[in-house]
């Protein structure tokens, strides 16, 4: 056996000491802290944020971020063509990862149908790798409506059309290409799109972060939006369960959504070991040497440079030393917490009050609460709690996607945590030096400047802060910030009432619960 993950990891000290102990909580205080600001005093130095608060009610927390007068708004601010009836070919593309990470590649193939005249295919969803899932985008998403949705902005099919070959039917082939990582728009309309002609069809796979986020066109980028923010709504059932778990949690008061990120995958990923035990580190060892490129990563160094996921123990220091009682109702998204109820009990026994879709859901999200579905009711429950925290964060993944999307459904309160700013006060508690912990706990948290709109500054990902983009203001000193429409399908309408305009793809949301998933097995 090897000890210590010394085949891909070396230890670069406090090995054998406590669990190290970052901050979940930390996120909290950050949104918290961003709303007590701006509903005291505006934003300081302009629409970024930028607050410094030195004593903070709790209570106030619980209330949404301060606009300063801004709002989300993806409808177009200039002329937006519609789709012209005939396009350049059929794009269909394979989206791998996790649901958040497959959402904001579907957001990515629209934006690419959009730029090269393509028709979509319904995106695929990689389910069987990761969640042994085979419902795929008809059994998570509300097909209908996202075609609907869309109509002004791109032509979406269900499936490739069958072509008549040396006298017999069969089905369409599309040309596989593996696409570059965040490519450039320029790699869609020159290269994608001549083999797009030359083929008819192409199929695009993996296409995980496969557009470059940072694009120099505020309309393509609300057209992000409002493929995330309005045509993605989950099929009724998942949201029918999601509203039954929120109005359940709420009808005793307040709650906080927490994503305990503390699984085997990203332990794993980001190589922070040392807390476990021998036999513990080697599931951890052979999980990244089977998924993950060889790297040495020492954890000591890791958890400085806030690589680490917050551990349940560092969540619930963090929530207490900014001022939550153990009354406080909580939330956890996770999947399954690496070493168990070993690392779950510090934190239970300082907030009681914990639930989960097991607990507080109805008995037939069991059958599938691993699944796309199980995250879809997760994901909806964070995105309606009062607070949100995330304990670690990475591109398109969970708490990303997620931090955008309070953003833009009116500024809830969400609290990123610094765990780089937090990992030396942790360490040294575990030192023994606890003099003062809780005073520099909250002097990170009061400096945050989370909840309301801010500068997205690299490597804030655009899915975690799509402002200015995708918001407007009420009173703006720029024109082109000026609000449109409160509906960004009025305007597209409005756009298009003089003109006939072929709609023939939207024929399939006809008796489309009967007809999509045999439609989805033949992409």
């Amino acid at each position: 056996m090897r000890r210590g993950g010394e085949a891909w990891l070396r230890r670069g000290g406090g090995a054998g000491k406590s669990p190290p102990r970052m901050c979940v909580a930390v996120a909290v205080l950050v949104a918290g802290t961003v709303w007590l600001c701006a509903s005291s005093a505006g934003f300081v130095g302009g629409p970024y944020g930028g607050y410094r608060v030195q004593d903070v009610d709790v209570n106030k927390l619980w209330t949404t971020a301060g606009s300063n007068g801004w709002q989300a708004s993806s409808a177009p601010r200039s002329y937006w063509t519609p789709p012209p009836s005939e396009t350049n070919g059929y794009l269909r593309v394979r989206c791998n990862g996790g649901l958040n990470q497959q959402r904001s590649a579907i957001c990515n193939a629209v934006v690419a149908a959009r730029i090269m005249n393509a028709t979509l295919v319904l995106p695929e969803l990689d389910t069987n790798s990761f969640w042994r899932d085979e419902s795929g985008f008809p059994g998570i998403y509300d097909v209908a409506h996202f075609l609907k949705t869309l109509k002004n902005d791109i032509h979406i099919v269900t499936s490739l059309p069958k072509i008549m070959s040396k006298g017999k039917t069969k089905k369409l082939k599309a040309h596989q290409i593996r696409p570059p990582r965040d490519a450039p728009l320029s790699w869609y309309t020159t290269f994608a799109l001549e083999e797009m002609k030359k083929y008819e069809a192409i199929y695009l796979t993996p296409f995980s972060h496969r557009l470059a986020e940072d694009i120099d066109d505020p309309e393509l980028q609300r057209l992000r939006c409002r493929v995330n923010y309005h045509a993605l709504r989950f099929k009724p059932h998942i949201m029918k369960i999601s509203n039954e778990i929120v109005n359940k949690l709420q009808s005793e008061g307040h709650f906080m959504s927490i994503h305990l990120r503390f699984e085997m995958d990203m332990l794993a990923f980001a190589g922070c070991i040392d807390i476990f035990t021998p036999e513990e580190q080697e599931i951890l060892i052979k999980y990244r040497e089977q998924n993950f490129a060889e790297k040495k990563l020492v954890y000591r160094e890791r958890r400085l440079i806030g690589k680490c996921p917050l551990t349940p123990e560092e969540v619930g220091l963090i929530l207490r030393a900014i001022g939550f009682t153990n009354s406080t109702r909580i939330y956890l998204a996770s999947g399954e917490i690496f070493g168990g109820d070993r690392f779950m009990s510090p934190f239970r026994a300082m907030f009681p009050c914990l639930d989960n879709h097991s607990s507080v859901g109805p008995e037939k999200l069991e059958e599938n609460d691993r699944g796309l579905a199980g995250s879809a009711v997760d994901y909806m429950v964070c995105l309606m709690s009062d607070i949100f925290m995330p304990t670690y964060d990475g591109p398109s993944n969970f708490a990303n996607n997620l931090m955008g999307h309070r953003l833009y459904y009116g500024f809830r309160t969400t609290v990123t945590p610094n765990r780089k700013a937090l990992a030396p006060i942790f360490m040294d508690r575990e030192e023994g030096h606890v003099t003062g912990f809780d005073d520099r706990v909250r002097q990170v948290m009061f400096n945050a400047h989370f909840g309301g709109p801010h500068k997205r500054i690299h490597p804030e990902s655009f899915y975690t802060n799509s402002w200015p983009e995708c918001f407007c203001h009420m009173n703006p000193k720029n024109p082109a910030d000026k609000c449109p429409s409160d509906d960004a399908h009025e305007v597209l309408d409005g756009q298009l009432q003089n003109e006939e305009i072929e709609d023939a793809d939207l024929n399939t949301t006809k008796n489309i619960e009967s007809t999509t998933q045999t439609e989805e097995t033949m992409i």
